[in-house]
């Protein structure tokens, strides 16, 4: 990585430094999405649902910069563009899947209480 895709100083905490590089809700689910393989602009913009198409691209420049995506534009007219996860961002999945299970114990514990 080059220096000018990261802070020139990251936080002391590593979770801070964590929360820098990924913490909005739309990196996380572009990540989530993106751990399944490779997508267009728009196959990722169906997926998230209510994501824009300027947040949705400033999101994934802020991802590319930060070497997390990967961005290959195919000179073909139109142009094509397929966005995948670097090897440093398919190292998040552990994360992303501590999050999934996380989600998942929260929700069934709410189902259950809303039950009684």
């Amino acid at each position: 990585m080059t220096s000018k895709k990261l802070p020139q100083e990251l936080p002391a905490c590593p979770v801070e430094t964590t929360l820098s590089l990924i913490g909005s809700k739309w990196n996380i689910l572009i990540l989530r999405d993106l751990m399944e393989g490779t997508k267009r602009f728009g196959e990722l913009q169906r997926s998230i649902g209510s994501i824009s198409q300027k947040v949705l691209t400033a999101n994934l420049r802020d991802l590319e910069a930060k070497g997390i995506v990967h961005r290959k534009v195919y000179p073909e007219v139109p142009p094509r563009v397929e966005y995948s996860l670097t090897e440093l961002g398919l190292s998040l999945k552990p994360i992303l899947d501590s999050m999934w299970d996380w989600g998942s114990q929260y929700k069934t514990k709410q189902e259950t209480q809303l039950q009684k």
